[in-house]
């Protein structure tokens, strides 16, 4: 039996196309291992957001090549892609693929001879076909990614992905309802539309955008619930509301990516809107879901911001009142202009002021029943799960609960998770 191994790093997208991958390898017929084992191929899906997320990737092809140092090493991903010579001069490392033409690795894989080192990525800026990577089951997941769209045409000034993921290019929408239908007959109710930039979709195609596409998926009997991943803030005017608003399965939980709560900051990050914009945008939504559920990133330690600026972030973020957020600090690749124990102290900052927002947040269902998709169990004899608006919630139960939509009534927080009873 031939094996393979897979290591993701990174977004929603790179963990959808790893899934894809893994499809390949299994219907040539691979057996999938896990990354800990010793594989005769190992296939590392890179990240490159950050210099950590090079660094990370450097250290799971390492580990690779430790596990069994006779295997073939393979590396695709953002990381692949921007640095190609840098990834094939690790000790191991065999074919380099980059984020295109990746249908054909299994070939390309077993064509390689024991001393073979290919690099195989080209200029993905010149890219303009979406490339199809079906999948029809996951292995581990109860919610189903559907990647939706691929590239970036922001250029925000901290951003590499662009230059990793080429212009923007959309999926059709057909392909798109056929794989959910697919997955549907599979058993999967839950579908997270995702993307490099899903507010993008539809923008390269004729007759075809984000508020049909949720709408079209809306249709499909056997969903039941419709995510978006991370949008962008401008994507959600009023007209993208309003064609939105009456789609029964769509999720009133809306990751909109806000980076910093100072118009100066946002102006030197390429951002295209203003806190106030930002503002109007959370506001409509919120009058338009019942129970949304708003959260963010935040990054810290721009170069050039000013203690000033920060402070403006801090205002901006306690009046939003995020349900949640991902904080980070600002991760140098070239010039770093703030001291990283400024940025550690801002990043530590901003994390208590939206702890204290989702404290809140939860405590306002705090008595009341909420429909819960159950996922996985969890230490202690709980299981956990996930309401529309994207509260995890805990019950304690010796049943087996996974993909099951069951009622619960909230009655504790802890640690940010509500604790329930089954009703």
């Amino acid at each position: 039996m031939k094996t393979a191994a897979f290591c993701t790093l990174g977004c929603k997208v790179n963990q959808y196309e790893t899934e894809a991958l893994e499809e390949l390898f299994r219907s040539a017929g691979y057996e999938i291992l896990p990354f800990s084992e010793k594989a005769q191929v190992y296939v590392i899906n890179t990240c490159s957001v950050t210099h950590i997320g090079d660094a990370k990737s450097r250290r799971m092809i390492r580990r690779a090549r430790k596990t069994n140092p006779e295997a073939v090493i393979a590396v695709t991903g953002c990381y692949a892609q921007t640095a190609p010579e840098e990834v094939l001069a690790i000790e191991g490392v065999n074919i380099v693929i980059g984020t295109q033409d990746r249908r054909r690795i299994v070939e390309k894989v077993e064509a390689l001879n024991d001393t073979s080192k290919i690099n195989d990525v080209y200029d993905i800026m010149h890219t303009h076909d979406f490339e199809e990577l079906n999948i029809t089951h996951y292995e581990h997941r109860t919610r189903a990614f559907i990647k939706i769209q691929d590239g970036c045409s922001q250029f925000c000034s901290y951003c590499i992905i662009p230059y990793a993921r080429g212009p923007v290019r959309s999926r059709r929408e057909g392909d798109i309802l056929a794989e959910i239908r697919e997955l549907v007959k599979n058993g999967y109710t839950e579908f997270i539309l995702t993307g490099i930039h899903v507010a993008a979709y539809g923008h390269d195609l004729e007759c075809s955008s984000l508020e049909k596409l949720i709408n079209e998926v809306d249709k499909i009997e056997g969903v039941r619930r419709i995510r978006l991943s991370s949008i962008e803030p401008m994507t959600l005017d009023k007209d993208f509301v309003a064609a939105i608003s009456h789609a029964e399965k769509l999720c009133p939980h809306f990751h909109i990516s806000l980076q910093s709560g100072c118009d100066e900051t946002l102006r030197r990050m390429n951002r295209h809107y203003t806190t106030e914009e930002y503002m109007e945008i959370v506001d409509g939504l919120r009058s338009a879901f019942k129970d949304a559920a708003i959260t963010t990133d935040i990054m810290t330690g721009f170069p050039g911001e000013t203690d000033e600026e920060f402070a403006q972030t801090e205002e901006f973020v306690k009046k939003v009142g995020f349900a949640d957020a991902h904080v980070f600090m600002y991760s140098q690749r070239r010039d770093d202009q703030i001291d990283p124990q400024v940025k550690d102290a801002r990043s530590k900052r901003i994390i208590e002021i939206t702890r204290e927002s989702r404290r809140k947040f939860l405590e306002g269902y705090l008595g009341k029943t909420a429909e819960v998709l159950f996922e996985q169990p969890v230490r202690g004899g709980y299981f956990e799960g996930k309401t529309a608006n994207y509260i995890t919630v805990h019950v304690k139960t010796d049943e087996q609960l996974n993909r099951q939509y069951l009622n619960v009534r909230l009655t504790d927080i802890r640690d940010n998770i509500m604790y329930g009873e089954l009703i």
